[in-house]
Protein backbone atom coordinates (compact mmCIF):
# COMPACT_ATOMS: atom_id res chain seq x y z
CA UNK A 1 0.00 0.00 0.00
CA UNK A 2 1.33 3.45 -0.91
CA UNK A 3 0.66 5.36 2.32
CA UNK A 4 1.51 8.78 0.85
CA UNK A 5 -0.74 8.21 -2.15
CA UNK A 6 -3.60 7.01 0.06
CA UNK A 7 -3.24 10.05 2.31
CA UNK A 8 -3.36 12.37 -0.71
CA UNK A 9 -6.49 10.66 -2.04
CA UNK A 10 -8.18 10.87 1.35
CA UNK A 11 -7.41 14.58 1.48
CA UNK A 12 -8.92 15.02 -2.00
CA UNK A 13 -12.09 13.22 -0.88
CA UNK A 14 -12.47 15.47 2.16
CA UNK A 15 -11.89 18.51 -0.04
CA UNK A 16 -14.47 17.25 -2.55
CA UNK A 17 -17.08 16.81 0.19
CA UNK A 18 -16.48 20.31 1.48
CA UNK A 19 -16.79 21.81 -2.00
CA UNK A 20 -20.00 19.84 -2.62
CA UNK A 21 -21.57 20.99 0.64
CA UNK A 22 -20.62 24.64 0.06
CA UNK A 23 -21.42 24.55 -3.68
CA UNK A 24 -18.39 26.78 -4.05
CA UNK A 25 -14.70 26.15 -4.52
CA UNK A 26 -13.94 29.56 -2.98
CA UNK A 27 -15.91 28.95 0.23
CA UNK A 28 -14.41 25.46 0.54
CA UNK A 29 -10.94 26.96 0.11
CA UNK A 30 -11.63 29.58 2.80
CA UNK A 31 -12.83 26.93 5.28
CA UNK A 32 -9.86 24.64 4.60
CA UNK A 33 -7.27 27.42 4.56
CA UNK A 34 -6.39 26.86 0.88
CA UNK A 35 -6.51 28.94 -2.29
CA UNK A 36 -9.44 28.53 -4.70
CA UNK A 37 -6.96 27.61 -7.43
CA UNK A 38 -5.54 24.73 -5.37
CA UNK A 39 -9.05 23.45 -4.66
CA UNK A 40 -9.91 23.61 -8.36
CA UNK A 41 -6.74 21.73 -9.31
CA UNK A 42 -7.38 19.05 -6.69
CA UNK A 43 -10.95 18.50 -7.93
CA UNK A 44 -9.72 18.32 -11.51
CA UNK A 45 -7.13 15.68 -10.61
CA UNK A 46 -9.82 13.71 -8.77
CA UNK A 47 -12.11 13.84 -11.82
CA UNK A 48 -9.28 12.72 -14.09
CA UNK A 49 -8.48 9.80 -11.82
CA UNK A 50 -12.15 8.73 -11.68
CA UNK A 51 -12.78 9.42 -15.37
CA UNK A 52 -16.04 11.35 -14.70
CA UNK A 53 -17.16 14.93 -14.15
CA UNK A 54 -18.17 15.52 -10.54
CA UNK A 55 -19.23 19.17 -10.86
CA UNK A 56 -20.94 21.31 -13.46
CA UNK A 57 -19.34 24.72 -13.21
CA UNK A 58 -20.85 28.16 -13.83
CA UNK A 59 -19.45 31.63 -13.21
CA UNK A 60 -21.42 31.89 -9.95
CA UNK A 61 -21.32 28.42 -8.41
CA UNK A 62 -20.65 24.75 -8.90
CA UNK A 63 -23.19 21.95 -8.68
CA UNK A 64 -22.83 18.22 -8.47
CA UNK A 65 -23.44 16.12 -11.55
CA UNK A 66 -25.43 12.88 -11.06
CA UNK A 67 -22.11 11.07 -10.86
CA UNK A 68 -20.94 13.62 -8.29
CA UNK A 69 -24.05 13.06 -6.17
CA UNK A 70 -23.44 9.31 -6.15
CA UNK A 71 -19.79 9.81 -5.30
CA UNK A 72 -20.70 12.21 -2.47
CA UNK A 73 -22.99 9.62 -0.85
CA UNK A 74 -20.27 6.98 -1.00
CA UNK A 75 -17.61 9.38 0.27
CA UNK A 76 -19.74 10.46 3.23
CA UNK A 77 -20.27 6.84 4.22
CA UNK A 78 -16.54 6.15 3.93
CA UNK A 79 -15.61 9.19 6.02
CA UNK A 80 -18.18 8.23 8.66
CA UNK A 81 -16.65 4.74 8.84
CA UNK A 82 -13.17 6.22 9.22
CA UNK A 83 -14.39 8.54 11.97
CA UNK A 84 -16.04 5.60 13.75
CA UNK A 85 -12.84 3.56 13.49
CA UNK A 86 -10.76 6.42 14.91
CA UNK A 87 -13.25 6.86 17.74
CA UNK A 88 -13.11 3.15 18.54
CA UNK A 89 -9.31 3.18 18.44
CA UNK A 90 -9.16 6.19 20.74
CA UNK A 91 -11.51 4.40 23.11
CA UNK A 92 -9.30 1.33 23.17
CA UNK A 93 -6.27 3.46 23.88
CA UNK A 94 -7.84 4.65 27.13
CA UNK A 95 -6.61 1.29 28.42
CA UNK A 96 -2.84 1.32 27.82
CA UNK A 97 -1.79 -1.76 25.91
CA UNK A 98 0.73 -3.12 23.44
CA UNK A 99 4.53 -3.36 23.34
CA UNK A 100 6.57 -0.69 25.16
CA UNK A 101 10.29 -0.65 24.25
CA UNK A 102 12.53 1.16 26.75
CA UNK A 103 16.24 1.95 26.58
CA UNK A 104 18.12 2.84 29.77
CA UNK A 105 21.58 2.65 31.31
CA UNK A 106 22.46 -0.32 33.47
CA UNK A 107 22.86 1.63 36.71
CA UNK A 108 19.46 3.28 36.52
CA UNK A 109 17.70 0.12 35.43
CA UNK A 110 19.18 -2.09 38.16
CA UNK A 111 18.99 0.33 41.07
CA UNK A 112 16.03 2.55 40.22
CA UNK A 113 13.77 1.03 37.58
CA UNK A 114 13.68 -2.71 38.30
CA UNK A 115 12.81 -2.30 42.01
CA UNK A 116 9.61 -0.42 41.10
CA UNK A 117 8.78 -1.97 37.74
CA UNK A 118 6.51 -4.62 39.22
CA UNK A 119 4.18 -1.83 40.35
CA UNK A 120 3.91 -0.65 36.76
CA UNK A 121 3.35 -4.10 35.26
CA UNK A 122 0.73 -4.82 37.92
CA UNK A 123 -1.11 -1.56 37.21
CA UNK A 124 -1.01 -2.07 33.42
CA UNK A 125 -1.31 -5.81 32.71
CA UNK A 126 -2.04 -5.24 29.01
CA UNK A 127 1.35 -3.61 28.37
CA UNK A 128 4.26 -5.76 27.20
CA UNK A 129 7.69 -4.51 28.29
CA UNK A 130 10.98 -4.84 26.48
CA UNK A 131 14.06 -3.36 28.21
CA UNK A 132 17.36 -2.58 26.52
CA UNK A 133 20.13 -2.14 29.09
CA UNK A 134 22.95 -0.17 27.54
CA UNK A 135 25.13 2.82 28.36
CA UNK A 136 25.24 3.59 24.64
CA UNK A 137 23.07 6.54 23.68
CA UNK A 138 20.61 4.94 21.29
CA UNK A 139 18.75 6.77 18.56
CA UNK A 140 15.24 6.34 19.93
CA UNK A 141 13.52 7.05 16.62
CA UNK A 142 15.80 5.17 14.22
CA UNK A 143 16.11 2.14 16.50
CA UNK A 144 12.41 1.90 17.22
CA UNK A 145 12.30 2.61 20.95
CA UNK A 146 9.23 4.18 22.54
CA UNK A 147 11.25 6.02 25.16
CA UNK A 148 14.57 6.14 26.98
CA UNK A 149 15.90 7.14 30.38
CA UNK A 150 18.94 9.34 30.00
CA UNK A 151 21.32 11.57 31.90
CA UNK A 152 20.84 15.26 31.18
CA UNK A 153 18.67 16.97 28.58
CA UNK A 154 18.72 15.58 25.02
CA UNK A 155 19.96 17.96 22.35
CA UNK A 156 17.82 16.25 19.70
CA UNK A 157 14.93 18.56 18.86
CA UNK A 158 12.86 15.53 17.82
CA UNK A 159 12.64 14.41 21.44
CA UNK A 160 10.62 15.51 24.45
CA UNK A 161 12.19 15.16 27.91
CA UNK A 162 10.63 15.12 31.38
CA UNK A 163 12.87 15.30 34.43
CA UNK A 164 12.59 12.30 36.73
CA UNK A 165 15.07 13.39 39.36
CA UNK A 166 18.33 15.13 40.17
CA UNK A 167 20.44 12.30 41.62
CA UNK A 168 23.26 13.33 43.94
CA UNK A 169 26.65 11.65 43.72
CA UNK A 170 29.42 10.85 46.16
CA UNK A 171 32.80 9.12 46.31
CA UNK A 172 32.94 5.78 48.09
CA UNK A 173 35.28 2.97 49.06
CA UNK A 174 35.29 -0.06 51.33
CA UNK A 175 36.43 0.28 54.96
CA UNK A 176 39.31 -2.09 54.23
CA UNK A 177 40.53 0.09 51.36
CA UNK A 178 40.37 3.20 53.55
CA UNK A 179 42.20 1.42 56.36
CA UNK A 180 44.99 0.55 53.93
CA UNK A 181 45.22 3.79 51.91
CA UNK A 182 43.64 6.46 54.10
CA UNK A 183 41.02 9.07 53.20
CA UNK A 184 41.68 11.68 50.51
CA UNK A 185 41.14 15.25 51.66
CA UNK A 186 42.22 17.34 48.66
CA UNK A 187 42.23 17.00 44.88
CA UNK A 188 45.97 16.34 44.97
CA UNK A 189 45.37 13.41 47.31
CA UNK A 190 43.37 11.60 44.62
CA UNK A 191 46.52 11.03 42.58
CA UNK A 192 47.79 8.79 45.38
CA UNK A 193 44.73 6.53 45.24
CA UNK A 194 43.34 3.87 42.97
CA UNK A 195 40.41 5.68 41.36
CA UNK A 196 38.08 3.50 39.33
CA UNK A 197 37.56 5.28 36.03
CA UNK A 198 34.60 4.73 33.69
CA UNK A 199 35.21 5.18 29.97
CA UNK A 200 32.18 6.55 28.15
CA UNK A 201 31.19 4.25 25.26
CA UNK A 202 29.94 7.18 23.19
CA UNK A 203 33.25 9.10 23.22
CA UNK A 204 35.90 6.65 24.42
CA UNK A 205 36.91 9.24 27.01
CA UNK A 206 36.84 9.02 30.81
CA UNK A 207 33.71 10.23 32.55
CA UNK A 208 34.74 13.11 34.84
CA UNK A 209 34.01 13.08 38.54
CA UNK A 210 31.67 15.96 39.28
CA UNK A 211 32.63 17.83 42.46
CA UNK A 212 31.91 21.05 44.30
CA UNK A 213 34.82 22.73 46.04
CA UNK A 214 34.55 23.89 49.65
CA UNK A 215 34.23 27.40 48.18
CA UNK A 216 31.20 26.31 46.18
CA UNK A 217 32.81 26.11 42.72
CA UNK A 218 31.72 23.28 40.42
CA UNK A 219 34.58 21.05 39.26
CA UNK A 220 34.64 18.40 36.53
CA UNK A 221 37.69 16.45 37.62
CA UNK A 222 39.36 14.02 35.23
CA UNK A 223 40.93 11.42 37.48
CA UNK A 224 44.12 9.81 36.23
CA UNK A 225 44.05 6.10 36.93
CA UNK A 226 45.51 2.76 35.90
CA UNK A 227 42.13 1.14 36.63
CA UNK A 228 39.48 1.62 33.97
CA UNK A 229 36.08 0.12 33.15
CA UNK A 230 34.72 0.14 29.60
CA UNK A 231 31.11 0.08 28.42
CA UNK A 232 29.27 -0.55 31.70
CA UNK A 233 29.42 1.77 34.73
CA UNK A 234 28.04 -1.05 36.85
CA UNK A 235 31.53 -2.53 36.68
CA UNK A 236 32.93 0.41 38.68
CA UNK A 237 30.33 -0.15 41.39
CA UNK A 238 31.03 -3.89 41.62
CA UNK A 239 34.80 -3.35 41.57
CA UNK A 240 34.52 -0.71 44.26
CA UNK A 241 32.40 -3.03 46.42
CA UNK A 242 35.18 -5.61 46.07
CA UNK A 243 37.73 -3.15 47.49
CA UNK A 244 39.29 -2.12 44.19
CA UNK A 245 39.52 1.59 44.99
CA UNK A 246 37.67 4.88 45.16
CA UNK A 247 34.68 5.26 42.86
CA UNK A 248 32.02 7.88 42.24
CA UNK A 249 28.42 6.83 42.04
CA UNK A 250 24.93 7.92 43.05
CA UNK A 251 23.74 7.98 46.64
CA UNK A 252 20.72 5.90 45.65
CA UNK A 253 23.19 3.14 44.71
CA UNK A 254 25.72 3.37 47.52
CA UNK A 255 23.42 4.51 50.34
CA UNK A 256 22.20 1.06 51.45
CA UNK A 257 25.76 -0.31 51.48
CA UNK A 258 26.93 2.67 53.54
CA UNK A 259 24.11 2.01 56.02
CA UNK A 260 25.25 -1.62 56.32
CA UNK A 261 28.86 -0.59 56.87
CA UNK A 262 30.03 -2.12 53.61
CA UNK A 263 31.05 1.21 52.08
CA UNK A 264 32.29 4.54 53.42
CA UNK A 265 31.65 7.90 51.79
CA UNK A 266 34.82 9.96 51.50
CA UNK A 267 35.82 13.35 50.10
CA UNK A 268 32.58 14.81 51.44
CA UNK A 269 34.02 18.30 51.47
CA UNK A 270 33.73 18.15 47.66
CA UNK A 271 30.23 16.68 47.55
CA UNK A 272 26.96 18.35 46.63
CA UNK A 273 26.55 17.93 42.88
CA UNK A 274 23.99 15.86 41.01
CA UNK A 275 23.08 14.59 37.57
CA UNK A 276 19.67 14.98 36.03
CA UNK A 277 17.80 11.91 34.81
CA UNK A 278 15.08 12.40 32.22
CA UNK A 279 12.58 10.16 30.50
CA UNK A 280 12.58 11.04 26.80
CA UNK A 281 10.38 10.06 23.89
CA UNK A 282 9.84 11.13 20.28
CA UNK A 283 7.89 14.33 19.83
CA UNK A 284 4.55 13.11 18.56
CA UNK A 285 1.23 14.85 18.49
CA UNK A 286 -0.57 11.57 19.21
CA UNK A 287 1.30 10.17 22.19
CA UNK A 288 0.33 6.56 22.83
CA UNK A 289 -1.45 5.72 26.07
CA UNK A 290 1.25 3.24 27.10
CA UNK A 291 4.03 5.84 26.76
CA UNK A 292 1.99 8.40 28.67
CA UNK A 293 1.26 5.83 31.39
CA UNK A 294 4.97 5.08 31.85
CA UNK A 295 6.04 8.74 31.85
CA UNK A 296 3.39 9.61 34.45
CA UNK A 297 4.38 6.57 36.52
CA UNK A 298 8.07 7.53 36.62
CA UNK A 299 7.38 11.16 37.49
CA UNK A 300 5.00 10.12 40.27
CA UNK A 301 7.51 7.62 41.67
CA UNK A 302 10.27 10.18 41.97
CA UNK A 303 8.15 13.16 43.02
CA UNK A 304 5.43 11.20 44.78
Amino acid sequence: MNTLRDAVQLGSIELFCQAAEQESFSRAAEILGLTPASVSRSIKRLEERLGVRLFSRTTRNVRLTPEGQLYLRECRQALEQIAAAEHALAGNQKVPSGLLRISAGTLYVNYRLLPILQQFTHAYPQIELELSLSNRVVDIIDEGFDLAIRIGIPQDSRLVAHKIEDATVGIFATPDYIALHGKPETLDDLSNHDCLQFILPTTGRPMPWILRSPEGNEIDHMVSSRLRVLDDALGCVSWGHAGGGLFQTYHFIAGPAVARGELVEVFQGYAGRSRRFSVTYPQNRHLSARVRAFVDFMIKQRHG
